[in-house]
């Protein structure tokens, strides 16, 4: 009996084995299509509304994969992702106003606003990473606090709740033909004209997966492994020799540098910044809930949870609009659909996600919260 037992458990565990090693060709299947879809955007998608949502994915993808780095690896819980975010686009937003539109102000206020992420982040981590989780957590949040009135209140710099609008180089106007053919036209691709908005989205595109590939290549490094140990067993990483409040710093500092740089190409794509667009605590809600639908941990689950989340958000009204459409000579159905009430669909689609991917859909498809 003891021996048919123990083929049970190998066959169910081999079973789980070979379950998870699907899951895990479904889950890199579905973020190479998301990648092949984002890269051919501008031709898949040509109009304005979905061009935008394209580019704000490709931001959220290097955000929220920062914050997975913090929360899913290593287990620290921040509530000041939006600061760091907001430092990278407005120092490129001052810049911009100030210097005129040129890459020289991207990169010198670009550059300013990673640095004051880095230093802020870095007096973050040594004061407050000694302490409980709960208390790191809320050093955090009134930091971000501070930050958001800060930037409502120094309107000479910041212009307080009204933003900055700016210009941005040349290089990305609509107006600059990247190629043109014999009559000095610009020249289209598919019927898509190559001008500066083409040249625009792809700064912002190649950016972000230069950023995403090294977030990528910090999780599957040594560094990668230690900062798993710490989030398991934070005294058994201290005990074996890993000075843990240096590792914790290091890479809180990682992820605010990474953070303000979204934040340079939020700046640059939007020609627009202000409290609500960088600061906003609904922007760490969605980041949160991103990392939760995604998976923590995973670094993959982002680029599904960001796609997820942003499609919701920009078609779930019209979605819901088609169908009370469709079922209006029906009682009660048109009204459940009104597009007015698209947070509560939202709302249980996202518990439908919880319960059904408890772990996130990619950390569950992986295996990485299932039963042992």
């Amino acid at each position: 009996m003891l021996q048919a037992s123990a083929s049970g458990t190998s066959a169910r565990k081999a079973g789980r084995t070979r379950g998870h090693q699907g899951g895990r060709f479904v889950v890199y299947a579905l973020v190479g299509l998301i990648g092949l879809a984002l890269a051919l955007a501008p031709f898949l998608f040509p109009d304005v509304r979905s061009q935008e949502v394209a580019a704000r994915i490709c931001v959220f993808i290097v955000l929220v994969a920062s914050y997975d780095l913090l929360i899913g690896y290593t287990g620290i819980v921040s509530f000041a992702h939006t600061m760091f975010f907001g430092m990278g686009a407005y120092g490129t937003a001052i810049a911009l106003k100030s210097m005129g539109p040129g890459f020289e102000a991207i990169l010198i206020g670009g550059g300013a606003g990673i640095i004051a992420a880095l230093v802020l982040a870095l007096l973050i981590g040594l004061l407050s990473l000694r302490v409980k989780a709960i208390f790191f957590a809320m050093v955090t949040l009134a930091a971000a606090s501070v930050m958001m009135v800060l930037a409502s209140q120094l309107s000479d710099f910041t212009g307080g709740e009204d933003g900055i609008t700016y210009s941005i180089p040349r290089l990305f106007s609509p107006a600059f033909e990247l190629l043109t053919d014999a009559e000095g036209k610009a020249l289209r691709l598919f019927g898509v004209p190559l001008n500066g908005k083409i040249a625009l989205y792809y700064f912002v595109f190649i950016t972000a997966l230069v950023l995403f590939l090294a977030l990528l290549r910090i999780v599957a490094s040594p560094l990668g492994s230690v900062l798993q140990a710490i989030r398991e067993n934070e005294m058994r990483a201290e005990a074996i020799g890993y000075r843990v409040v240096f590792y914790r710093t290091a890479i809180f500092c990682i992820a605010a540098g990474v953070a303000a740089c979204a934040g340079i190409l939020r700046a640059v794509w939007l020609k627009y910044t202000g409290p609500e667009v960088v600061l906003s605590f609904d922007i760490m809600i969605d980041i949160l809930l991103m990392v939760v639908i995604g998976g923590m941990g995973t670094m993959l689950g982002a680029v599904i949870g960001v796609v997820l989340m942003t499609l919701a958000q920009y078609y779930l009204k019209d979605l819901m609009a088609v169908g009370a459409e469709a079922t209006a000579s029906l009682p009660i159905v048109p009204d459940l659909l009104n597009p007015e009430r698209w947070l509560l669909w939202l709302g249980l689609c996202f518990i439908l996600l919880v319960y059904f991917f408890p772990a996130g859909i990619a950390g569950t498809m992986m295996g990485k919260g299932g039963h042992k």
